[in-house]
């Protein structure tokens, strides 16, 4: 998810983005037992990584131990 951050003549001050994963979506007999942690893939680092160098964008890298 992203989003511009405006200034007050309506000019873009900053970019703001996070990532978001479904891991909730469970199915009855499926998915119960299993237990695995939600990663983002390889491919949408490396796209997200460099957009940030194309746009000289400081990205910092963080360990999430509790979500909720």
């Amino acid at each position: 998810v992203s989003k511009n951050k405006l200034g007050e003549q309506g000019k873009v001050v900053r970019n703001k983005a996070r990532l978001v994963t479904e891991g909730y979506n469970q199915y009855e007999g499926i998915d119960f037992i299993e237990k695995f942690a939600s990663i983002a893939k390889l491919r949408a680092i490396k796209i997200m990584l460099a957009f940030a160098a194309h746009k000289s964008i400081k990205h910092f890298q963080m360990d999430v131990r509790v979500l909720f």
